[in-house]
C-alpha cells in the first residue's frame, strides 16, 4: 500500500506561485509513475501532469503547458508540482496520485491517490 499526502495548497493571487508537494509513505514510490490531477466544483477530475518513474519524461495537459513543472524527488519519496503564472481557472482540489512503472494521463489508470489540497486563485 501507498500512502499519499498532498501540501502546499492555499489563495493566492492570479499571477502567483505555490508549490504542491506529494509526500508518498508504506512504500518507495522510486518505480512509481506520479501525476497530479485537479477537480473544480461541478467538473470532473482532470489531468493536470505526469512523470515517469525515474523523471525522464513529463507530460502536461494543454491549459498549464508552459506554467507548470513537476519534478520528482525519490530519495525523499516526494514529488512536486511547481505552479506559476497561476490563473482564476486554476482555482481546484489537487491530487497527487501513483501507479506503478508505466506514466499515465487517466483517473482510471492510477491506483493509490493522495486526499487532494485546495488551490484557490483569486482575480
Amino acid at each position: 500500500q501507498v500512502q499519499l499526502v498532498e501540501s502546499g495548497g492555499g489563495l493566492v493571487q492570479a499571477g502567483g506561485s505555490l508549490r504542491l508537494s506529494c509526500a508518498a509513505s508504506g512504500r518507495t514510490l522510486t518505480y512509481s509513475a506520479m501525476g497530479w490531477f485537479r477537480q473544480a466544483p461541478g467538473k470532473e477530475r482532470e489531468f493536470v501532469a505526469a512523470i515517469t518513474w525515474n523523471g525522464g519524461s513529463t507530460y502536461y495537459a494543454d491549459p498549464v503547458k508552459g506554467r507548470f513543472t513537476i519534478f520528482r524527488d525519490n530519495a525523499r519519496n516526494t514529488v512536486y508540482l511547481q505552479m506559476n503564472s497561476l490563473k482564476p481557472e486554476d482555482t481546484a482540489v489537487y491530487y497527487c496520485a501513483a501507479r506503478p512503472y508505466t506514466i499515465a494521463t487517466t483517473p482510471d489508470e492510477f491506483s493509490y491517490w493522495g486526499q487532494g489540497t485546495q488551490v484557490t486563485v483569486s482575480s
